[in-house]
């Protein structure tokens, strides 16, 4: 009778002599560096928006440019998130990672050091550039080091959080320093981001996707170009609308982008997969980011020069009024992942939404140059502050989730990137509508009344994209 064959224990084989196991992914070490890194690039991002009016008196920009001052990095990012999102999928999340910080401190160094208008507006585009690089390859950092569930959903929670704090922290810095020299918050900045990339090094472990086929440059440069045309176009818009290089800036980025869904189509690589455009968690990914920067950066970039302009504030005055609604958005981010399992992501987008909504009309009149600071003002607009606040941290920590979940795991920092791309793009064209409604007839009322508007639109937009399977 034969005995029965009994199964062998599987041995782990032994590494071959010269070599080691690859790295072990450290989720503590890569949640502080990627949240201390978008904290940087978003305060890089937001800084000006307190100084607007002393940055543009020591270069000597005219009215028409102040735009560009804030326009500039929004730009940066928007031209270059998508493509860094692919890039750093195939070839390395860490290296690019590393690139962005790198970048970031050299090219914000050069931005204290400039001394006209054109200088500083070309070395904000090259921040928002290197903040590109950083923003895009986060998120596929912490899924390679969180594993799916709870654990990735927190950490992702806490990397939105710490958006909501570069916003907060931006314009404090800025306010504070520029009563004394507004060069030294670029100088501080800039060594922050140098400091990140030397910690980076050291903490961060390698992570790819590496796909078939050569690497999309026709993509690449086309879409680049399609950003930079629409861009370019939303803040020349200021100027006036119906100008002859508006209207062909405009033509162009369309054409553009005709031309780069053809690209993708034969790309063995594509830098975005065409298939997720009919993806509705994809879509309402990149609705409630593009509508983020419409309805909400937007109007608030601009929320700081209108306080100092209607109730006489100070850079630094507005800047502790611009933290209220930042800080709270960071401390309602922080919390939001508790909703996890009890809301869908697309639902809380469409809760900040609405909350934003109502918290802006409620500051109508409040904006009015002529308005007396008593103490009505401060009733309405110190709660008002506060709600949107709440609002803008359930939006921070849903589009980074969404963003993650809407497309396959290995794509993650593509879908960051898309994200991102919608949110900077609205973020500048948000920028150009609300200065020039604020600067027409409408003035300040128009300008929330525009937000408003477009924040029911995303609320409607984000409900109505459910997930079929769902």
């Amino acid at each position: 009778m034969t005995q029965p064959v009994r199964p062998q224990p599987v041995r782990p084989s032994p590494a071959r002599p010269g070599t080691a196991p690859p790295p072990a992914h450290r989720p503590g070490p890569t949640l502080a560096v990627t949240a201390a890194a978008t904290t940087v690039a978003l305060m890089n991002y937001t800084s000006p928006m307190t100084t607007v009016p002393g940055i543009s008196a020591a270069l000597g920009t005219p009215p028409t440019g102040q735009a560009w001052l804030l326009n500039g990095t929004p730009l940066g990012l928007a031209a270059v998130l998508l493509v860094a999102g692919s890039l750093a999928d195939d070839y390395g999340r860490r290296r690019l990672f590393l690139i962005g910080t790198l970048a970031l401190g050299l090219t914000t160094g050069l931005g204290a050091l400039a001394t006209d208008t054109l200088t500083f507006t070309l070395a904000r585009v090259a921040q928002g550039a290197a903040s590109a690089a950083i923003l895009a390859t986060s998120l596929g950092l912490l899924v390679g080091a969180f594993p799916a569930g709870h654990a990735r959903i927190r950490a992702t929670g806490i990397w939105g959080a710490f958006v909501s704090a570069g916003i907060a922290l931006g314009p404090l810095l800025a306010g504070s320093l520029g009563s004394v020299d507004w060069r030294l918050t670029y100088a501080v900045l800039g060594l922050a981001a140098l400091g990140t990339a030397a910690f980076a090094s050291r903490a961060l472990t390698e992570s790819r996707a590496p796909r078939a086929g050569r690497p999309d440059l026709a993509g690449t440069v086309v879409l680049g170009l399609a950003m930079t045309s629409l861009l370019t176009a939303l803040t020349l818009g200021r100027e006036g609308w119906l100008r002859a290089p508006v209207g062909l800036l405009l033509l162009a980025s369309a054409v553009l982008v005709l031309v780069f869904a053809r690209v993708e189509r034969r790309a063995a690589a594509p830098l975005i997969e065409l298939s997720l455009l009919r993806s509705r968690p994809f879509l309402a990914s990149s609705a409630g980011g593009l509508f983020t920067g419409l309805a909400v950066i937007g109007l608030f970039s601009c929320l700081p020069t209108l306080l100092q302009r209607a109730l006489g504030l100070s850079a630094l005055g507005s800047a502790w009024l611009f933290l209220l609604w930042s800080g709270t958005a960071f401390l309602v981010a922080l919390q939001a992942r508790r909703l996890t399992g009890r809301v869908a992501a697309r639902h809380q987008l469409a809760a900040g939404f609405v909350l934003h909504a109502v918290a802006v009309l409620s500051l109508l009149g409040v904006l009015d140059a002529d308005t007396h600071p008593g103490a009505a003002v401060w009733l309405r607009l110190l709660p008002a502050l506060v709600v949107s606040g709440i609002g803008s941290g359930l939006l921070n920590a849903a589009l980074p989730r969404l963003a993650v979940e809407s497309v396959p795991p290995e794509r993650a920092a593509m879908g960051s990137g898309a994200n991102n791309t919608a949110r900077y793009i609205g973020s500048s064209a948000g920028v150009a509508l609300t200065i020039a409604v604020a600067t027409t007839g409408s003035g300040a009322d128009g300008a929330l009344l525009l937000s408003v508007g477009l924040a029911l639109v995303a609320t409607a937009g984000v409900l109505l994209l459910r997930d079929r399977r769902a």
